[in-house]
């Protein structure tokens, strides 16, 4: 895996960070998880637009947010007990695929 699909990576992860903070910020009117919670949103938008250097945008943006969504749902999961319906995971796991075959066919590392 090259450097851009690592910083993307690592995107995706502060990403899905700044998405399960947000339901901790209680509306931003808690100081420590929105702090916390917007520095997440700084680096995951700062680490997208480095690896967008070196991957294509349309693919770089796409794999960003399905990381983000599956990792978001997976934790909403473990974390709020939200429903994890066999449809809901099948879904979950087309992104999965769609993630997959965006870096299978960027022809860039």
């Amino acid at each position: 895996m090259t450097t851009p699909w690592i910083l993307l990576l690592v995107a995706g992860l502060f990403e899905v960070a700044w998405a399960i903070g947000l339901k901790y910020t209680d509306g931003f009117s808690r100081l420590v998880p929105s702090v916390l919670t917007i520095a997440a949103m700084i680096v995951s938008v700062w680490l997208l637009a480095l690896a967008l250097k070196g991957i294509p945008v349309g693919t770089g943006y796409a794999v960003w947010t399905g990381i983000g969504a599956v990792g978001t749902a997976i934790l909403g999961i473990v974390l709020f007990s939200e429903p994890a319906t066999a449809a809901r995971l099948a879904c979950i796991g087309l992104i999965v695929a769609g993630i997959f075959g965006l870096k299978m066919v960027s022809g860039n590392g």
